[in-house]
């Protein structure tokens, strides 16, 4: 049984655009694969992530090394492997990321740097560098923007949430990856015509 995994980076509920967008394409997707499993994981609720403080970086770093990390750390390390856990047992992925301050949300990173372990999400050689080890694996991502976007002058913000997000997924060796983007103009009167284009596409989308 193939499995999608929709990962929200957004507390924004009903009022979310991004999540409005997953929503659309959770509906085709279910529609075009039932036979699949979907799963929602809201990194925003409680106890959804472990904190990555000084005992997973020193368990980090010991792994690095060679060593078994002990006490605390082992604690840490455990709690990350299971986090782990959870996002590499699906196929598929549907993330929704809305931009912060040019960026993505601080609790997405934190997803990030909690995954992100040597044998797990990557590895590393010291004459070649790091191997994504998420081959084999598709992700879809919603970006939306409620005041950047293409083609606007700089006083309208930068785009590090892409560049980020998608430049993390191909490092980790997801490199099947389709994108979605609504990015209105909080200025502009009429959202609506690009909000169309954007639940039009993910439409498209989840039917593959």
């Amino acid at each position: 049984m193939t499995s999608l995994l929709h990962i929200s980076a957004s507390p924004r509920g009903a009022a979310s655009e991004s999540l409005a967008i997953a929503e659309t394409f959770l509906e085709v997707y279910r529609e075009s694969h039932p036979g699949d499993a979907v799963e929602t994981w809201n990194l925003w609720d409680e106890g959804a992530l472990p904190p990555f403080g000084p005992d997973a970086a020193a368990a980090k770093m010991a792994v690095f090394a060679g060593a078994d990390p002990e006490g605390d750390q082992a604690v840490a390390w455990r709690l990350a492997k299971e986090t782990f856990a959870r996002f590499a047992a699906a196929d598929r992925y549907l993330f929704s990321v809305p931009m912060w301050n040019s960026g993505v949300p601080y609790i997405l990173k934190q997803f990030i740097d909690v995954v992100s372990q040597p044998g797990m999400v990557f590895s590393f050689h010291p004459e070649h560098g790091y191997t994504g080890l998420l081959v084999g694996k598709k992700a879809t991502v919603v970006y939306t923007s409620a005041v950047y976007g293409d083609g606007r002058p700089p006083s309208f913000g930068a785009d590090f949430q892409v560049p980020f997000f998608g430049g993390w997924l191909r490092w980790a060796g997801i490199t099947d990856i389709e994108e979605i983007y609504f990015r209105p103009n909080l200025a502009v009167a009429d959202a609506d015509p690009g909000r169309r284009a954007a639940h039009a596409r993910a439409r498209d989308v989840a039917k593959v």
